[in-house]
Protein backbone atom coordinates (compact mmCIF):
# COMPACT_ATOMS: atom_id res chain seq x y z
CA UNK A 1 0.00 0.00 0.00
CA UNK A 2 1.59 3.23 -1.26
CA UNK A 3 0.98 6.77 1.57
CA UNK A 4 -2.07 7.95 -1.03
CA UNK A 5 -3.71 4.71 0.42
CA UNK A 6 -3.40 6.18 3.99
CA UNK A 7 -4.20 9.59 2.84
CA UNK A 8 -7.12 8.96 1.95
CA UNK A 9 -8.59 6.78 4.77
CA UNK A 10 -7.08 10.05 6.77
CA UNK A 11 -9.65 12.08 4.69
CA UNK A 12 -12.34 9.51 4.34
CA UNK A 13 -12.33 8.82 8.44
CA UNK A 14 -12.16 12.74 9.15
CA UNK A 15 -15.40 12.96 6.71
CA UNK A 16 -17.40 9.93 7.71
CA UNK A 17 -17.30 11.26 11.50
CA UNK A 18 -18.38 14.67 11.18
CA UNK A 19 -21.18 13.33 9.47
CA UNK A 20 -22.67 11.97 12.36
CA UNK A 21 -21.60 14.80 14.62
CA UNK A 22 -25.68 16.85 13.59
CA UNK A 23 -26.73 13.04 14.91
CA UNK A 24 -25.02 13.55 18.39
CA UNK A 25 -25.62 16.79 18.94
CA UNK A 26 -29.80 16.37 18.06
CA UNK A 27 -30.07 13.25 20.84
CA UNK A 28 -27.77 14.30 23.08
CA UNK A 29 -29.78 14.19 26.40
CA UNK A 30 -32.26 13.16 24.77
CA UNK A 31 -31.68 9.44 23.47
CA UNK A 32 -33.35 6.21 25.32
CA UNK A 33 -30.91 3.98 26.40
CA UNK A 34 -31.04 0.26 27.87
CA UNK A 35 -27.97 -1.91 29.28
CA UNK A 36 -26.23 -4.22 27.99
CA UNK A 37 -25.70 -8.09 29.87
CA UNK A 38 -21.60 -6.54 30.10
CA UNK A 39 -23.24 -3.73 32.54
CA UNK A 40 -22.85 -0.53 29.59
CA UNK A 41 -25.11 1.65 28.54
CA UNK A 42 -25.94 1.61 25.10
CA UNK A 43 -28.32 4.10 22.98
CA UNK A 44 -29.78 3.85 19.41
CA UNK A 45 -27.42 6.64 18.70
CA UNK A 46 -24.90 4.32 19.14
CA UNK A 47 -25.90 1.83 16.45
CA UNK A 48 -26.69 4.60 14.17
CA UNK A 49 -23.48 6.33 14.09
CA UNK A 50 -21.68 2.98 13.75
CA UNK A 51 -24.07 1.97 11.18
CA UNK A 52 -23.20 5.39 9.35
CA UNK A 53 -19.39 5.86 9.43
CA UNK A 54 -18.71 2.03 8.79
CA UNK A 55 -21.66 2.22 5.37
CA UNK A 56 -19.37 5.04 4.26
CA UNK A 57 -15.97 3.72 5.03
CA UNK A 58 -16.67 0.14 3.24
CA UNK A 59 -18.18 1.86 0.08
CA UNK A 60 -14.94 3.39 -0.64
CA UNK A 61 -12.92 0.58 0.94
CA UNK A 62 -15.01 -2.82 0.82
CA UNK A 63 -11.13 -4.93 1.60
CA UNK A 64 -10.60 -3.37 4.61
CA UNK A 65 -11.78 -4.86 8.03
CA UNK A 66 -13.96 -2.81 10.86
CA UNK A 67 -14.86 -3.30 14.36
CA UNK A 68 -17.47 -1.45 16.67
CA UNK A 69 -18.31 -2.12 20.08
CA UNK A 70 -21.69 -2.12 18.90
CA UNK A 71 -21.67 -3.75 15.92
CA UNK A 72 -19.70 -6.50 16.44
CA UNK A 73 -20.97 -10.11 17.31
CA UNK A 74 -19.71 -10.71 21.10
CA UNK A 75 -19.19 -14.32 20.19
CA UNK A 76 -15.85 -15.77 19.40
CA UNK A 77 -13.01 -13.17 18.81
CA UNK A 78 -12.46 -12.02 15.24
CA UNK A 79 -8.15 -12.78 14.06
CA UNK A 80 -7.70 -9.54 12.33
CA UNK A 81 -6.43 -10.59 8.82
CA UNK A 82 -6.38 -6.87 6.21
CA UNK A 83 -3.99 -4.63 5.95
CA UNK A 84 -6.59 -2.06 7.23
CA UNK A 85 -8.13 -2.10 9.99
CA UNK A 86 -11.01 0.29 11.87
CA UNK A 87 -11.66 0.58 15.94
CA UNK A 88 -15.15 2.26 16.75
CA UNK A 89 -15.86 3.36 19.48
CA UNK A 90 -19.22 5.46 18.52
CA UNK A 91 -19.64 6.94 21.63
CA UNK A 92 -17.48 6.57 24.28
CA UNK A 93 -18.75 8.05 26.97
CA UNK A 94 -22.42 6.75 26.46
CA UNK A 95 -23.09 7.14 30.13
CA UNK A 96 -22.85 11.10 29.81
CA UNK A 97 -24.12 11.68 26.58
CA UNK A 98 -27.48 9.36 27.71
CA UNK A 99 -27.62 11.73 30.69
CA UNK A 100 -26.92 15.29 28.97
CA UNK A 101 -23.26 15.40 30.38
CA UNK A 102 -21.17 16.65 28.12
CA UNK A 103 -18.11 14.78 28.10
CA UNK A 104 -18.72 12.13 25.26
CA UNK A 105 -16.73 10.90 21.69
CA UNK A 106 -16.89 9.46 18.82
CA UNK A 107 -13.71 7.67 18.63
CA UNK A 108 -12.68 5.92 15.07
CA UNK A 109 -9.20 4.57 14.77
CA UNK A 110 -7.52 3.34 11.60
CA UNK A 111 -5.08 0.23 12.13
CA UNK A 112 -2.25 -0.90 9.86
CA UNK A 113 -1.31 -4.86 10.20
CA UNK A 114 -3.38 -4.21 13.57
CA UNK A 115 -1.51 -1.53 14.82
CA UNK A 116 -3.53 1.87 15.24
CA UNK A 117 -1.75 4.69 13.14
CA UNK A 118 -3.95 7.02 13.11
CA UNK A 119 -7.09 9.25 15.29
CA UNK A 120 -10.36 10.50 14.73
CA UNK A 121 -11.83 12.03 17.86
CA UNK A 122 -14.41 14.31 17.81
CA UNK A 123 -15.30 15.92 21.50
CA UNK A 124 -18.80 16.77 21.74
CA UNK A 125 -18.50 19.34 24.52
CA UNK A 126 -15.99 21.83 23.03
CA UNK A 127 -17.26 20.89 19.53
CA UNK A 128 -14.10 20.06 17.91
CA UNK A 129 -12.13 17.51 15.95
CA UNK A 130 -9.13 16.09 17.19
CA UNK A 131 -7.34 14.08 15.04
CA UNK A 132 -3.59 12.57 14.02
CA UNK A 133 -0.95 9.75 14.52
CA UNK A 134 2.51 9.42 14.21
CA UNK A 135 4.21 11.48 11.08
CA UNK A 136 0.86 13.39 10.68
CA UNK A 137 1.15 15.10 14.19
CA UNK A 138 -1.26 15.61 16.12
CA UNK A 139 -4.54 17.92 15.55
CA UNK A 140 -6.60 19.64 18.05
CA UNK A 141 -9.05 21.31 16.47
CA UNK A 142 -7.21 24.18 13.90
CA UNK A 143 -3.98 24.15 16.57
CA UNK A 144 -1.05 22.00 16.21
CA UNK A 145 -0.57 20.43 20.36
CA UNK A 146 1.96 18.10 22.21
CA UNK A 147 1.54 16.64 25.29
CA UNK A 148 2.58 18.69 28.46
CA UNK A 149 6.37 19.06 28.60
CA UNK A 150 6.44 19.39 32.63
CA UNK A 151 8.15 16.70 35.33
CA UNK A 152 5.27 15.56 37.72
CA UNK A 153 4.28 18.36 40.16
CA UNK A 154 1.56 18.02 43.04
CA UNK A 155 -0.73 20.01 40.64
CA UNK A 156 0.14 17.91 37.92
CA UNK A 157 -3.55 17.42 36.59
CA UNK A 158 -4.32 13.43 35.84
CA UNK A 159 -7.15 11.35 34.30
CA UNK A 160 -8.47 8.86 36.24
CA UNK A 161 -11.26 6.63 36.94
CA UNK A 162 -11.35 4.13 40.03
CA UNK A 163 -11.12 0.56 39.46
CA UNK A 164 -14.01 -1.39 39.22
CA UNK A 165 -11.35 -4.15 40.66
CA UNK A 166 -11.63 -2.75 43.77
CA UNK A 167 -8.09 -4.99 44.75
CA UNK A 168 -6.73 -2.78 42.34
CA UNK A 169 -7.37 0.06 44.82
CA UNK A 170 -3.45 0.29 45.99
CA UNK A 171 -2.54 0.79 42.52
CA UNK A 172 -4.57 4.37 42.93
CA UNK A 173 -3.63 4.87 45.90
CA UNK A 174 -0.59 7.08 45.42
CA UNK A 175 -1.70 8.29 42.43
CA UNK A 176 -4.47 10.16 44.76
CA UNK A 177 -2.66 10.95 46.98
CA UNK A 178 0.38 12.82 44.63
CA UNK A 179 -1.81 14.60 41.86
CA UNK A 180 -4.50 16.48 41.34
CA UNK A 181 -7.16 14.10 39.51
CA UNK A 182 -10.01 14.73 37.02
CA UNK A 183 -12.61 12.05 36.13
CA UNK A 184 -14.64 12.98 32.73
CA UNK A 185 -16.29 9.27 31.83
CA UNK A 186 -14.48 9.41 29.24
CA UNK A 187 -11.52 7.31 28.69
CA UNK A 188 -10.90 8.31 24.95
CA UNK A 189 -11.47 11.86 26.69
CA UNK A 190 -8.59 11.47 28.89
CA UNK A 191 -5.86 10.20 26.75
CA UNK A 192 -6.49 12.38 23.82
CA UNK A 193 -6.58 15.87 26.32
CA UNK A 194 -3.06 14.26 27.39
CA UNK A 195 -2.24 14.27 23.53
CA UNK A 196 -3.81 17.91 23.60
CA UNK A 197 -1.47 18.72 26.82
CA UNK A 198 -4.89 19.66 28.36
CA UNK A 199 -4.11 16.56 31.21
CA UNK A 200 -0.45 16.12 32.15
CA UNK A 201 -1.31 12.37 32.43
CA UNK A 202 -3.91 9.41 32.78
CA UNK A 203 -4.64 6.37 34.29
CA UNK A 204 -7.07 3.88 33.96
CA UNK A 205 -7.72 -0.15 35.06
CA UNK A 206 -10.55 -1.19 33.38
CA UNK A 207 -10.48 -0.08 29.86
CA UNK A 208 -10.82 -2.06 26.53
CA UNK A 209 -8.70 -1.34 23.14
CA UNK A 210 -11.84 0.43 21.57
CA UNK A 211 -11.92 2.98 24.15
CA UNK A 212 -8.05 3.69 23.37
CA UNK A 213 -7.61 2.46 19.83
CA UNK A 214 -8.15 6.12 18.38
CA UNK A 215 -6.22 8.33 20.95
CA UNK A 216 -3.62 5.97 21.28
CA UNK A 217 -1.99 7.58 18.23
CA UNK A 218 -2.81 10.78 19.16
CA UNK A 219 -0.47 10.63 22.39
CA UNK A 220 2.12 9.23 20.14
CA UNK A 221 1.97 12.09 17.42
CA UNK A 222 2.07 15.22 20.36
CA UNK A 223 5.25 13.30 21.69
CA UNK A 224 4.23 11.11 24.82
CA UNK A 225 4.06 7.88 25.64
CA UNK A 226 0.86 4.98 26.54
CA UNK A 227 2.14 2.19 29.20
CA UNK A 228 0.25 -1.57 29.18
CA UNK A 229 0.71 -2.38 32.56
CA UNK A 230 -1.43 -5.87 32.28
CA UNK A 231 0.10 -7.17 29.34
CA UNK A 232 0.79 -5.84 25.97
CA UNK A 233 -1.95 -4.73 23.71
CA UNK A 234 -0.82 -3.74 20.31
CA UNK A 235 -0.73 -5.04 17.65
CA UNK A 236 -4.31 -5.77 17.79
CA UNK A 237 -4.41 -9.50 16.17
CA UNK A 238 -7.97 -9.96 17.02
CA UNK A 239 -11.31 -8.47 17.94
CA UNK A 240 -12.61 -9.53 20.80
CA UNK A 241 -15.70 -7.76 22.99
CA UNK A 242 -15.11 -10.39 25.69
CA UNK A 243 -11.43 -8.94 26.45
CA UNK A 244 -10.06 -8.37 30.06
CA UNK A 245 -10.14 -4.57 30.80
CA UNK A 246 -6.84 -2.98 30.15
CA UNK A 247 -4.94 -1.15 32.78
CA UNK A 248 -2.33 1.50 30.97
CA UNK A 249 -0.55 5.01 32.01
CA UNK A 250 0.28 7.91 29.11
CA UNK A 251 1.66 11.12 29.69
CA UNK A 252 5.15 11.92 28.88
CA UNK A 253 7.92 10.38 29.84
CA UNK A 254 8.26 11.82 33.39
CA UNK A 255 5.21 11.21 34.19
CA UNK A 256 5.15 7.60 32.93
CA UNK A 257 8.34 7.25 35.38
CA UNK A 258 6.49 8.34 38.18
CA UNK A 259 3.36 6.66 37.74
CA UNK A 260 5.20 3.61 37.26
CA UNK A 261 6.76 4.18 40.86
CA UNK A 262 3.42 5.19 42.68
CA UNK A 263 1.68 2.37 41.20
CA UNK A 264 4.58 0.24 41.96
CA UNK A 265 4.86 -1.50 38.96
Amino acid sequence: MSSSDILSRIEAAKHAVLAQTDLMHREFGRAESKWKSDGTRVTAVDIAISEGIFRELAAEFPEDQFFSEELTDAGEPIPVRARFSWVLDPIDGTNNFALGISHCAISLALCERGEPIYGVVYDLGRRTLMHGGPGFGMHDGGRMTQVANVPPHRESLIGLHSPADKSLMPMATGVLANFKIRGLGSATLHLAYVAAGMLDGCVDYNVKIWDLAAAIPLVRAAGGEVHFLNGEQLPMRQFDLKMKGIVYIAGNAAICARLRELMKV
